[in-house]
């Protein structure tokens, strides 16, 4: 029988802070099983491979990637808060957790087939794109469970836990891959470079790393009970209901509706800092790409940490805090790499060089960011209506993809403004800001009226 215990608020002192550990592991391993994707095939290695000049140019495949990955965004907005709905309504939501990850494991295997040739390049981005789409329709469900597997005293260690788990699984899945198929020149099961062959098998490599890892959470987690009358309603019907849901949670818990906009916001500009966090280090501080990949592993093992850290302060000082805290660490840390650069400094009898500023004020922004994300799951599985939690993770994933372009056009347009790449900093702390200052208003959890929904 699942727990119907719902989270009200911070550390409550009526709730004893039980961890549910088998449940908690078996939960995290999913996050530490999907790093892969996330690691390896979109961000490391398969991306790289399919933007190199053997798919006909850097410069061609890159926009034909940016166009796919800015398609597969599109279907996660119109459509992840109605596959929320549908799991949470027909009792299904670890059946579409395991659907969804083993599509993610299926098309990631299929990415064996995309040789290193320009007539492969469209299949290449498709697959990578449904990827995208699939592992976010796995996130909404498995995010919906992160209050079936905590309590009330307990919601922000158990995210922060899992943040940290899928930290480290990137850390742990990258290293693998570089030594078992990327730096020898012959890796194991005799694979080469030859026709991409290494990178081809890379792809077969992640899709099992993931299978194996997400299958303790379909054993130690149960289903949430079936909703009968919702889930009667036809596919279209669903956004009929999904729209009067919206706007009775707006009505209930304007708070709610504040928080996803912050939440948005924040979200983009936290995503920004590890996506151009490279691309600084290389183009500002001229770091080589092996600087970059050590400098890498180190980010997460720190924002893992900060990441499970900040859960425990989130569960005895409530989510909002530990989230404004972090954004104003992010916004003062970023601020020193702008104001300085990779110019040598010397202040207080003290001298340290461009490269000391980015590793000292670069990792101090790893760490704030695990917790920013991690607490943002946490406050709003405190907000969710009961049996409703991957409905309102839907509409956390479409909100976040609707401003997504937010810190990449500023990131672009402060470089062209001030001439210098370092600048493109401030335009990602602009839109920390901006997050900061909208959710200061919000309640935070237990001072906001839970939203009360229609059920059809």
């Amino acid at each position: 029988m699942v727990s119907n215990t719902r989270l009200t608020g911070p550390a409550s002192a009526a709730a004893a802070p039980r961890i549910r550990i088998r449940q908690v592991l078996a939960w995290a391993s999913w996050d530490w099983g999907t790093a892969a994707f996330n690691a390896v095939m979109t961000t490391f290695v398969f991306t790289v491979y399919l933007t190199s000049d053997s798919f006909g140019g850097e410069a061609y495949a890159s926009s034909v990637l940016g166009y796919g990955i800015a398609l597969a965004g599109v279907a996660v907005a119109v459509l992840a808060p109605v596959m929320g709905q549908r799991s949470d309504a027909g009792g299904r939501r670890r059946t579409w957790l395991g659907i969804n990850t083993a599509l993610v494991c299926l098309v990631s295997a299929l990415c064996f087939f995309v040789f290193p040739r320009p007539e492969f390049l469209l299949l290449g981005v498709a697959l990578i794109a449904l990827g995208n789409v699939f592992s976010e329709f796995a996130g909404v469900n498995y995010n919906a469970m992160l209050s079936q597997v905590s309590t009330p005293a307990t919601v922000g260690r158990v995210s922060g836990f899992g943040w940290g788990m899928g930290y480290v699984g990137g850390i742990a899945a990258l290293a693998v891959v570089l030594v078992g198929f990327i730096n020898p020149e012959t890796g194991w099961f005799g694979v080469t470079g030859a026709d991409g062959l290494n990178i081809r098998a890379v792809a077969v490599f992640s899709a099992v790393w993931l299978a194996v890892f997400a299958l303790p959470v379909m054993f130690a987690v149960p289903e949430v009970p079936r909703q009968d009358r919702a889930a009667g309603i036809g596919f279209l019907a669903s956004y009929s209901l999904l729209f009067r849901r919206i706007k009775a949670i707006y009505k209930t818990s304007p708070h709610t509706i504040w928080f996803l906009l912050a939440s948005a916001v924040f979200r983009d500009g936290l995503a920004a800092v590890f996506t151009f966090g490279g691309v600084i280090a290389g183009g500002t501080f001229g770091w080589s790409l092996s600087e970059i990949i050590i400098f890498a592993i180190f980010g997460n093992v720190v924002a893992a940490v900060g990441a499970i850290a900040g859960g425990f302060l989130d569960d005895r000082a409530g989510p909002k805090n530990v989230i404004i805290f972090s954004l104003v660490g992010l916004l003062i840390s970023g601020g020193v790499i702008a104001l300085f650069g990779a110019e040598p400094q010397a202040m207080l009898g003290l001298q340290w060089s461009g490269d000391t500023t980015f590793w000292i004020f670069g990792l101090l922004l790893c760490l704030f960011v695990g917790p920013a994300q991690a607490s943002s799951r946490a406050f709003l599985a405190r907000l969710a209506p009961a049996g409703e939690e991957a409905e309102l993770f839907g509409l956390y994933a479409t909100t976040g993809r609707a401003v997504s372009f937010l810190a990449p056009s500023l990131f672009a347009a402060f470089i062209t403004i001030f001439g210098a790449q370092r600048y493109g900093i401030l335009g990602i702390l602009a839109v920390l800001l901006a997050g900061l200052l909208v959710l200061l208003p919000v309640r935070s959890p237990g001072r906001a009226p839970r939203a009360v929904v229609p059920e059809v």
